[in-house]
């Protein structure tokens, strides 16, 4: 019975942590839940939706979202530590992904390729998250980028273009690597 209570203490102060640190959001769900400590900073619009879970403690969650922006977190998603999200136009995360630790999703990448213009920032491109999109640890998703919903994005892969649903992707850049079907075994741990 106390382990019980301990985990009813520790869920009701993540919950109360999330109304802190995240009262600059537009919105925010019921029952989300923080742990750690993020860097929030919201000159836009950010949405988070109900019973979201975000991991700020091994290492810092960043959440920005810049002038006329916005970033949508569905309901029930996992954010796990480490992670950086940054909108200077669009980012939606749908409902039920899970974001492995140290991922990075940005809709801008901050400066032109072209040396003489390098100081230049670029149009912004949406990223978007389908439902119940999984992205494994550290991986990197470059403005523009659409992923289906269902499909698995393996660890250390970088994004560069659209994701079709039910599939797992992997690698630099990230491809297709197979389709996904219903009747496949969910990955073990340490595969993806």
């Amino acid at each position: 019975m106390n382990a019980r209570i301990s985990d009813m203490l520790s869920d009701a102060g993540a919950v109360l942590r999330a109304r802190y640190y995240l009262r600059s959001a537009s919105s925010l769900g019921l029952r989300t839940r923080l742990w750690g400590v993020p860097h929030v900073k919201n000159e836009g619009t950010l949405l988070i939706g109900d019973r979201v879970r975000l991991a700020s403690g091994v290492s810092t969650l960043e959440l920005s979202v810049g002038p006329g922006a916005r970033l949508e977190i569905g309901d029930r998603v996992l954010i796990n530590h480490g992670c950086s999200l940054g909108a200077t136009k669009l980012v939606v995360i749908g409902e039920r992904c899970n974001i492995g630790s140290q991922s990075i999703l940005i809709d801008n990448a901050f400066h032109e390729l072209d040396p003489e213009r390098r100081d230049q920032r670029p149009e912004s491109a949406p990223v978007i998250l389908e439902a119940n999109v999984w992205l494994a640890a550290r991986v990197i998703v470059l403005p523009g980028v659409t992923i289906g919903k269902n499909s698995v994005i393996g660890a250390g892969s970088v994004v560069t273009r659209d994701i079709p649903p039910d599939v797992l992707a992997t690698g630099v850049p990230a491809r297709v690597i197979r389709p996904l079907r219903a009747a496949d075994p969910a990955p073990e741990r340490g595969q993806v």
